[in-house]
């Protein structure tokens, strides 16, 4: 008889992750980019808040993403957004970087969920 390896010396393969269609991830994005708007409608107004200002960014990084993927029909009809120059003025100052960084990580993560480059 064979004797069992010890249980600490047994590799499991890593479980494949299920695919994710963009189907499924299309309606969440669109109702997260719905709700950080609401969320954030004063962004402008709140420069002592740069959270709000990261949000906007985000929101607007993801919209970017699904644009250029092919799903500018679907967020058109879910939002009206903003116009390209909404932060101009601000890009230097503390907010305007953090939305400038929520605008980057809004559109990486999109292109990751999407799984597009």
């Amino acid at each position: 008889m064979l004797a069992s390896p010890a249980p600490d010396s047994v590799q499991l393969p890593p479980r494949p992750k299920a695919p994710v269609s963009a189907d499924t991830v299309l309606p969440q994005l669109l109702e997260l980019i719905c709700d950080l708007y609401d969320e954030t409608r004063d962004f402008l107004d709140r420069t002592d808040d740069a959270q709000l200002w990261y949000n906007r960014g985000y929101a607007n990084g993801v919209i970017y993403a699904l644009d250029r993927i092919g799903y500018a029909r679907q967020v058109a009809s879910a939002l009206e957004p903003d116009a390209e120059n909404a932060i101009a003025g601000h890009e230097t100052l503390p907010w305007g970087k953090a939305y400038r960084h929520g605008w980057d990580m809004g559109q990486k993560e999109t292109y990751e969920v999407m799984e597009t480059g």
